[in-house]
């Protein structure tokens, strides 16, 4: 069976043992409470020995018993509660090769649904029990007028064991109120109701976190009221780095957008890297910036087919297009995006890619400061800026004398492009400062930088794309109608590379 998601929210408390639960029925909305029922619930959880997954406040677990007997992955979500995975326990585990590649060894028995969402965070570790914990639950149901469940009642009995090294074990009374159809007027009215009966808010997170104890902080990094240049730059890296963390499960499931946004957390590690070497620079930072580059790379080539493919096919939309034309300007396309997403899933899965993630929290944990790192965060903005604004004006002036159009002028206005870029991210910096340091003309630089930047790219795009409507005419075996077609399409990108050409010109000026 495959897994499902759904979105957990719940209130838990801390209760003293035997605590009667009270009367729930004049709640907003219930209608009826059901007789309560008994399950015995049985969960083995799972972490590296770094607790990885729980120092980001994830729990994984093998649970017996129950309605929903089965794996369990939860993560924290974006708004209220939390992501529960599920995958039923019907004997399905994770292919030894699979699990192998992941960094696993393969007498964990964890599946490779629930290991693949979380290989960014345990990486090359292996994953362990490192907790048991047994459940006595009594549960009731809170019904609607048509008997549909609102929300669930849990009062448990907690007998729990540490597998860590000198772990211990405990008990402990709780109660857990799960919504189901019900909206945030019942959650409110039950935690009233709840701690009007004597119950408390819940001292631990979780069971497990209870059951553990101490958890290893994870990363955070932030900055004072006078943040220095080095707290500044670590605080912007942690920052993109938990983007390319949190996009890691996306693009290995293919998700929409995913691959585009891991590559603008990794483009944007490096600009921070590179627009600050006074601050942050040594070997380990440049190997990190160079296995970023690679990985912006890899990235980029299913993101530029991504991007051609659609482009490719709003075209097409109002055309009548032969089987040849569509297949040269279409599913090729696909197929070397499907290729490309292949060896990025490959890269994702290897010793290199986990060595990188471990390079960049070394990074954060231990920096390379440089001779400027203890300056004022706000006056290397400052020079950042500066620079960032002499070396787009320098690479404006080289394309400038180029003949529009060569090889050699297109290769020039990309490097304004990502000088321009570059500029942006340093202007963009100041935004993150405290006390309202941002500046108004950061933000016209910066808001100027990104016209270039996008411009630029929308010009770069249109040249692939008539390159590629260029290589169509020339294949054997196309209609004649497909032609016309073909000079159409290139009109149309011909004017959309004119217009992104004099919105360059116009913004040009404003640095």
């Amino acid at each position: 069976m495959s897994a499902t998601e759904h979105l957990e929210i719940e209130l838990k408390f801390d209760v003293d043992a035997g605590r009667v639960v009270p009367d729930l029925s004049g709640l907003p909305g219930v209608a009826t409470v059901a007789d309560p029922y008994v399950e015995s619930l049985q969960a083995i959880y799972y972490d590296t020995e770094r607790l990885d997954l729980l120092s980001n406040k994830i729990t994984l677990r093998r649970r017996r018993g129950g309605h929903d007997a089965g794996w369990h992955l939860k993560r924290p979500s974006v708004g209220a509660g939390r992501r529960e995975l599920h995958l039923p326990d019907d004997g399905i585990v994770a292919d030894i090769g699979d699990i192998a590649a992941a960094g696993v060894e393969s007498s964990s028995p964890v599946p490779d649904e629930l290991i693949v969402p979380v290989l960014a965070l345990t990486r090359h570790h292996t994953l362990i029990p490192i907790a048991s914990i047994d459940t006595r639950r009594t549960v009731t149901e809170l019904l609607d007028a048509e008997g549909a469940v609102l929300a669930v009642m849990c009062a448990d009995q907690v007998t729990a064991q540490s597998l860590l090294p000198h772990g211990a074990g405990h008990q402990w009374a709780e109660w857990e109120f799960e919504l189901d159809g019900g909206g945030r007027g019942l959650l409110d009215a039950a935690e009233s109701a709840l701690i009007a009966a004597g119950a408390q808010t819940a001292s631990s997170a979780s069971k497990l976190a209870r059951t553990v104890g101490d958890i290893p902080p994870r990363r955070r990094h932030g900055m004072g009221a006078e943040p220095t240049a080095l707290e500044l730059v670590l605080t912007q890296v942690a920052q993109h780095v938990d983007l390319l963390v949190a996009n890691d499960p996306l693009v290995r499931a293919d998700e929409p957008d995913a691959v585009h946004q891991m590559r603008v957390a990794a483009r944007r590690i490096r600009s921070v890297l590179h627009g600050f070497p006074d601050v942050i620079w040594g070997p380990k930072t440049r190997h990190v910036a160079d296995e970023l580059k690679l990985l912006g790379q890899l990235l980029g080539a299913a993101r530029d087919a991504e991007v051609q493919l659609a482009r490719n096919e709003d075209s097409l939309a109002g055309e009548d297009p032969g089987a040849g034309l569509r297949t040269l300007l279409v599913d090729e396309l696909a197929r070397t995006r499907a290729d490309a997403m292949a060896v990025i899933q490959t890269s994702m899965h290897s010793d290199r890619y986990f060595a990188l993630l471990d390079g960049l929290d070394e990074l954060l944990a231990r920096p390379e400061p440089g001779e400027r790192a203890e300056n004022p965060a706000e006056d290397e903005i400052r020079r950042a800026v500066r620079k960032g604004r002499k070396a787009v004006a320098r690479a404006q002036a080289h394309a400038a004398e180029l003949p529009e159009g060569c090889d050699e002028w297109t290769e020039a206005m990309h490097t304004v492009r990502k000088k321009a870029k570059r500029l942006r991210y340093s202007a963009e910096s100041a935004a993150d400062l405290p006390n309202g340091v941002a500046t108004k003309k950061h933000k016209t630089i910066a808001k100027a930088a990104k016209r270039i930047q996008s411009s630029l790219g929308d010009l770069h795009d249109a040249a692939l794309a008539r390159e590629r409507l260029r290589e169509a005419l020339t294949h054997d075996g196309l209609h004649r109608h497909d032609a016309f077609v073909l000079g159409r399409i290139d009109a149309h990108e011909q004017r959309l590379s004119d217009a992104a050409l004099a919105e360059y010109r116009a913004v040009a000026r404003e640095l």
